[in-house]
């Protein structure tokens, strides 16, 4: 026990200098604006290189998987254009028209590819930082999509990152319509799972069946029309009883996702102002 408080006595002035330190910094960054502003950036830069290393290490050992996905996808998305063009052909229609339409969208749009290097999915307001900023042309009110559909809308930049609102937000409201009809709503997360979320509005002489698909509307300038959402789970009645709600099983897994794509429409800010009109 004597040498135990010899030990403790050597070395207590280590301690007491030690929380002195920790004491005068507190109270230099927490009454100090500016010393607090320096170190809350060099914080938050520094935190955002951890989870991007993080990011790319993970990115590594999920590489096998992801790769695999994105042949499946590749694949899927190949049968769909080898349909579309045998019902061309039975049409016999004029392609060349349609094949310029879609030139023309695709000119009008630019894919910048980005990693998620933080993300969350059981919050009730949802948000995903990715590692492209203002630097790569990535502005606020930008969508991002993934291989398996809607991911989010840009809420905020700095040079080389961007914070993103995920679908999974309660302030999230994307334009949406049922594939093959111009029946349309807005697809809203409720909380809960993360693979869930609802369309409302939907007008009850519409005929649905669970398993329809539900796309992106294109109503407004932050998604193209046609951007795979989910699919109808279960079909409900709206609160008043004058519509449908539908709960649909999302497409994409926020939970399990590392590469998206910010989409950099360059007719965003001419729709903006038509529609402002």
């Amino acid at each position: 026990m004597h040498d135990f408080f010899e030990r403790i006595t050597a070395y207590i002035h280590w301690g007491l200098f030690l929380l002195l330190e920790a004491l005068s910094g507190f109270l230099l960054f927490q009454y100090n604006h500016y010393q607090g502003s320096v170190w809350f950036t060099q914080a938050n830069t520094a935190a955002a290189m951890v989870h991007e290393w993080e990011a790319k290490a993970l990115s590594y050992l999920r590489m096998p998987a992801e790769n695999a996905a994105l042949m499946r996808r590749n694949i899927a998305l190949q049968q769909q254009l080898d349909v579309m063009r045998h019902e061309l052909a039975l049409a016999k229609i004029d392609t060349s028209h349609t094949q310029k339409m879609q030139a023309e969208v695709l000119e009008s749009m630019t894919l910048i590819p980005a990693q998620v290097i933080d993300n969350s999915v059981r919050k009730r307001d949802n948000m995903l930082v990715i590692n492209r900023g203002s630097d790569d042309g990535v502005a606020p009110e930008m969508g991002v999509v993934s291989g398996t559909g809607v991911v989010g809308i840009v809420s905020a930049v700095t040079p080389h990152h961007a914070l993103v609102m995920s679908i999974l937000n309660s302030h999230s409201s994307i334009s949406c319509r049922l594939r093959g009809t111009e029946y349309f709503g807005y697809l809203k997360w409720k909380g809960g799972k993360p693979l869930r979320a609802y369309m409302d509005d939907v007008p009850r002489h519409a005929h649905i069946k669970k398993g329809d698909v539900v796309e992106t509307s294109g109503f407004s300038a932050v998604f193209p029309a046609g951007i795979f959402l989910g699919k109808v789970a279960e079909i409900n009645n709206s609160s008043d009883g004058l519509a449908f709600e539908l709960e649909i099983l999302l497409s994409t897994d926020l939970a399990n996702i590392r590469h998206v794509n910010v989409i950099d429409n360059h007719n965003k800010a001419e729709l903006d102002s038509l529609l402002t009109q």
